[in-house]
């Protein structure tokens, strides 16, 4: 036996028998644990510390005379104090958006930076609810909790229109190498995979005669997670993807704060920093012909400034075509001011015209739109982003089709985190082209945080990612999710590179989520069957 097991035994046998306050605590610790594997800090073998100690804490539950009942209280407050420290550690930067141009709403930072984290913990909680209720003694125990732990995972991405950011997946996501099995089974089966595997070393523990059985199944979630490595290498080793040929992309970083974006009277000035830096030579001396600027790229409506389009068209050489970001209005005499603002993409061609547009699907609650506005509205609150009634809800998903260059896939800032929602279904882009402005949230973890998941589209798509952001980062991937070029966060840019060619569909593109769906069941009637088999022995 390892000399380094007895001492560590001996204090995990201590955290079943904490209670109240004591346990709490050292639940929220180790989800704050957890989220050092996030970006940017990526410390992935930090879930194999925090997984196993609340695995340990759930062990103790049940410890009440009061048969299963008496397990539920205490298991829902394990998961949701590790669910608190998990989305605390991990969410925090959301409180910057407060202080960068929304300070009149800074009242709402506490509700944001500690609300937000309680409210998602409640999935935790339920997870480990379920998780305790066909709790097994051994192996079963590990397969139960990564089982319900993952299907609060998926209700925590999809229910009330669905939040998955920073979904354990991720902690397991550090490196393109860790992302590849996302191509199959996508974000949902690496957050199974995570789940499974960070808490397998709680088996290193057992004693008598569970100690065979238990040290079988860790060698088992250890070879299930050398397998996924090994897949990442093997699919990794065909080295640099090709690039769609005469594709020469030029993506804009203007690093426009957050108080100058919609500002009176600057909006000369935020059209020129973007046609200054769209006109820089290139290095190697050829001219871009796809020119990318972010989200909300102009403080005024494009469609209202004739000067604007022609001085976009003067600056885009011949045959060249600009994707941005921008608000559209449509005249509408029901809506507030008559008009319905959207956030939206614009295909602009080199004469100055615009030849097609996309409008965001998926707002950001509180940021873009506010809930139950009329009651929250009379109470003072308003969106982050300062135009009445917040932006409008877009139609559909859809493919943009370009004049020179393959179909772009467009999402808008939040939209990318939404794994099997990335492109219109039926009508595959040849890209994932994303548009964001992360200047809300400063120099934090939360522009990295976006990126990695941005990545991870990528990867499960099959599809390079050419990703324009306003303080960055600004990169251009392959469809393996290796970062070809990018800017970093923080200073003003041009990025050029070439547009890599999109990969023929993956698994997980042509089924979506029914092979996590598969896993899943195996993973539950696993637990169900071992459940039952204990019970009718006992």
């Amino acid at each position: 036996m390892p000399s380094f097991l007895p001492p560590i035994r001996a204090a995990a046998y201590r955290l079943p028998l904490l209670s109240g306050w004591r346990r709490m605590t050292v639940a929220a610790v180790a989800g704050a644990v957890a989220a050092l594997a996030l970006a940017p800090l990526d410390l992935w073998p930090a879930v194999f510390i925090a997984v196993p100690v609340v695995v340990l804490l759930l062990d103790g539950a049940g410890r009440r005379r009061d048969g299963w009942r008496g397990g539920i209280r205490p298991a829902f407050a394990i998961g949701w104090a590790f669910g608190f420290g998990y989305f605390l550690a991990g969410l925090w930067w959301i409180g910057a958006a407060f202080l960068a141009g929304a300070e009149n709403l800074v009242v709402l930072m506490p509700v944001a930076v500690v609300a937000l984290p309680a409210g998602l913990a409640l999935f935790w909680g339920a997870g480990a609810v379920l998780a305790r209720l066909v709790w097994s003694p051994g192996w079963p125990r590990v397969v139960a909790f990564a089982a319900a732990m993952t299907l609060a995972e998926w209700l925590r991405g999809h229910l009330f229109s669905g939040f998955p950011w920073n979904s354990f997946g991720y902690t397991l996501a550090p490196s393109p190498l860790f992302m590849q099995s996302a191509s199959l089974v996508g974000l949902w089966g690496l957050t199974a995979l995570a789940f499974l595997a960070a808490a397998a070393p709680v088996l290193l523990l057992s004693i008598g005669p569970r100690r065979r059985p238990d040290r079988l199944a860790f060698l088992a979630a250890a070879l299930l997670f050398a397998l996924h490595l090994g897949f990442g290498a093997v699919r990794l080793a065909g080295g640099p993807d090709e690039a769609v040929p005469d594709i020469r992309i030029r993506i804009v970083q203007p690093a426009i704060a957050q108080n100058e974006k919609w500002a009176s009277g600057e909006e000369d000035a935020v059209l020129g920093r973007y046609l200054a830096l769209s006109a820089q030579p290139r290095a190697d001396g050829a001219t871009p012909n796809l020119y990318v600027w972010p989200e909300t790229a102009f403080p005024f409506f494009l469609t209202e400034r004739p000067q604007a389009l022609a001085a976009i068209a003067d600056m885009l050489p011949a045959g060249a075509t600009l994707l941005t970001g921008a608000a559209r209005a449509e005249a509408d005499p029901r809506a507030e001011n008559g008009l319905r603002v959207y956030n939206s993409v614009y295909v602009i061609a080199d004469d100055g015209t615009i030849r097609d547009a996309y409008d965001k699907v998926d707002l950001v609650p509180f940021g873009e739109f506010l809930p139950f506005e009329r009651t929250l509205s009379a109470l003072g609150l308003r969106q982050v982003v300062a135009i009445p009634g917040g932006f409008d809800v877009g139609m559909r998903r859809r493919t943009l089709v370009l004049p020179a260059a393959p179909p772009a896939g467009p999402l808008i800032c939040y939209e990318i985190i939404f794994p099997g929602a990335a492109v219109e279904p039926g009508n595959r882009p040849g890209w994932l082209a994303n548009v964001t402005n992360d200047g809300w949230f400063g120099d934090t973890p939360g522009p990295h945080q976006h990126l990695r998941q941005a990545l991870m589209r990528a990867v499960e798509e099959g599809l390079p990612l050419v990703r324009a952001a306003n303080t960055g980062i600004s990169a251009v991937a392959d469809p393996h999710g290796r970062i070809l070029a990018q800017l970093p966060l923080g200073p003003a840019g041009a990025l050029d590179a070439d547009l890599p060619r999109a990969l023929p569909a993956t698994l997980y593109a042509r089924l979506g989520d029914g092979p996590f769906w598969t896993l899943w069941l195996l993973l539950s009637g696993l637990t169900i069957g071992t459940f039952i088999k204990t019970k009718t022995r006992d």
